[in-house]
């Protein structure tokens, strides 16, 4: 460890966020250097350049930490290749940071709320080292569970309070005996990690940023469930991800931690990667079972439920990867340090992936019970432009938009039912003023169409219907009673759908009524959108008591059909328009109608 302590690190998210932003050529940039300026014989000191998992703050990628020994890490942001000399000559030579470089103070606003369990290891080791993982306690948790008895694990997985992070939030402990009870020597385990939620990435970051922790809540599960075999269920949009996973597991296998008596600690456990084609449905468990079999993945009615029958007709336990993730840590520290944790009705922490129309961008892991005000605003900043919030969809496509009037709702799974959305897997789009209720509620409706696996004639036919009506909508064609018909069918649907895409697909399209009827009640009766979106209804022009005179909008016209002269009101030639609305996303006064 003093070993350890005397490395110079220079740590670099090498996510899919920061591969995407150039954080490979930023770290090629690092090595360089540190060769050309003799950066370890200068220094006396070890200088080690590590590719991490997510960070968090995506929008600010490439995010880099230069942790000097005995001090702090200091992160720089936005880095590019082309600073990595400075930050070597200044930060790593002379000690002294780049401080016009330094990530502000909103980034450690951005930590200051979180309480990273699941993310603890997640930018802070290199997620492809075995050692780095052991180094910090892993696989304890698997080795602390095997001196008890698996209906002992049970129980402690229980007594954590621990509920399935996948979305529907039941109680992971009951669902493992469910599991260990039924009858059979053969059973398998499934991590599902197909995350197909528009704007969701929190399963990936973790494939991506903490493998081997994955691997070590499966191994917990199957020793206590009795199987002998377990799948990873992975998007093929995923590359990164696979390829991570891929290598844990395959270094696993070399070191004796899976195959025949893992570890030495008398249990067997074989594991695999099945590749999903991107299908949405699949991350329903009965679809995701059949898809492995080599079937269409097309949902099944229960019961028999899984843990009865399953895959390939034996018993079969499916928890999503931050379940599994959580699993691990509950055995480094105790059900009781767990419970300790979040609400009464939700324990432990949450990870959430923002997006939209908020300042940062990324994901925060936060307790249950943290509001979804402090989350958008204190993790997050607040809304981009500064401008009014107007709502968030929590939950996914399959989650419902919650008002202002909504923003003191806990993040727990009671809070957000009983609001009008749901968990889900933790994804938030965020809408300013901006944003046209009505047409989201169209998108999300046209997302679980496109994606409805057509076995059941409710969602297939009765989403069709649902998006025809809102399209209408959107088109100025609305028709009195078009509310009182998409409630009716939205119930319909909910009551009579075979699966979980079905039966909470229309979920944007109530809670949006619910909370913005009159901006539907003005589609339909003034052939208006309030909130200026919807193409179809839209004029084209500046109001003249709104205009700042800034000079913004001709700057983003691309066909420059914006006549603006300084201290003048902007004026739009209609003949030349395109109705591209660059305009008006481009001004921050809404002065564009």
């Amino acid at each position: 460890m003093a070993e350890q302590a005397e490395k110079i690190k220079v740590l670099i998210c090498q996510g899919t966020g920061g591969l995407a932003s150039g954080a490979a050529a930023v770290a090629d940039a690092f090595t360089a250097e540190f060769a050309k300026q003799g950066v370890e014989a200068k220094v006396g000191k070890r200088c080690e350049v590590i590719g991490t998992g997510c960070r968090g703050l995506c929008a600010n990628d490439v995010l880099v930490d230069i942790v000097m020994p005995g001090t702090e890490g200091v992160t720089y942001d936005f880095v590019t290749a082309e600073m990595v000399p400075q930050i070597v000559a200044e930060h790593v030579l002379e000690n002294t940071p780049v401080a016009k470089k330094v990530a502000g103070p909103y980034y450690g606003k951005f930590l200051e709320k979180q309480q990273r369990i699941i993310f603890s290891r997640c930018g802070t080791i290199d997620a492809e080292s075995l050692d780095e993982f052991l180094e910090h306690r892993g696989f304890t948790g698997i080795k602390k569970a095997v001196t008890m008895t698996p209906d002992e694990v049970i129980e402690e997985v229980k007594r954590s309070g621990l509920r399935g992070r996948g979305g529907g939030g039941f109680p992971t402990g009951v669902k493992w005996s469910f599991c260990k009870a039924s009858p059979g020597e053969e059973k398998y385990l499934i991590c599902n990690a197909d995350e197909g939620d528009p704007g969701a990435f929190m399963d990936r970051s973790v494939l991506e940023g903490d493998p081997y922790g994955l691997i070590e809540g499966l191994m917990i599960g199957a020793y206590a469930i009795g199987c002998k075999f377990a799948y990873v269920y992975v998007r093929a949009e995923y590359p990164l991800a696979i390829k991570r996973l891929q290598m844990a597991i395959d270094t696993c296998y070399e070191k004796g931690y899976l195959g025949k008596n893992c570890m030495g600690l008398g249990f067997d456990l074989d594991m695999r990667i099945k590749a999903g084609a991107g299908a949405f449905v699949c991350g329903e468990e009965t679809a995701l079972m059949a898809s492995i079999e080599g079937h269409r993945g097309m949902s099944r009615p229960r019961p028999p439920f899984p843990a009865v029958r399953g895959l390939w007709g034996k018993p079969t336990n499916i928890n999503n990867v931050e379940t599994f993730a959580n699993v691990s840590y509950i055995f480094y520290n105790g059900a009781d340090w767990y419970s300790s944790i979040g609400t009464e009705g939700t324990k432990g922490t949450k990870i959430f992936a923002l997006t939209g129309k908020v300042k940062h961008t990324g994901l925060v892991e936060v307790p249950a019970g943290t509001t979804m005000k402090e989350v958008i605003y204190d993790v997050c900043g607040g809304i981009l432009n500064n401008r009014k919030f107007k709502a968030v969809q929590a939950g996914g496509p399959s989650g419902g938009c919650l008002p202002t009037e909504a923003l003191d709702a806990e993040v727990d799974y009671d809070s957000l039912i009983k609001a009008g959305a749901m968990m889900g897997s933790g994804g938030l789009v965020v809408m300013d003023e901006t944003t046209c209720m009505v047409d989201i509620a169209r998108f999300f409706l046209n997302f679980t169409r496109v994606e409805s696996c057509g076995k059941c004639i409710p969602c297939r036919i009765g989403l069709k219907i649902m998006l025809e009506i809102l399209e209408r909508i959107t088109q100025g064609k609305g028709r009195e009673g078009d509310i009182e018909l998409l409630q009716d069918m939205a119930f319909d649907i909910k009551k009579s759908s075979l699966c979980g895409l079905g039966q909470t697909a229309p979920n944007p399209v109530l809670s949006t009524i619910r909370y913005f009827r009159s901006e539907y009640e003005t589609h339909i009766r003034e052939k208006e959108c309030p909130s200026h979106s919807c193409k179809p209804l839209l004029h084209f022009k500046v109001i003249d008591d709104k205009c700042k005179k800034c000079g913004v909008c001709p700057k983003v016209c691309p066909v420059d059909a914006i006549r603006w002269e300084k201290g003048q009101v902007a004026f739009i030639d209609i003949d030349k328009c395109t109705e591209c609305t660059s305009c008006y996303d481009a001004c921050r006064f809404m002065a564009i109608e």
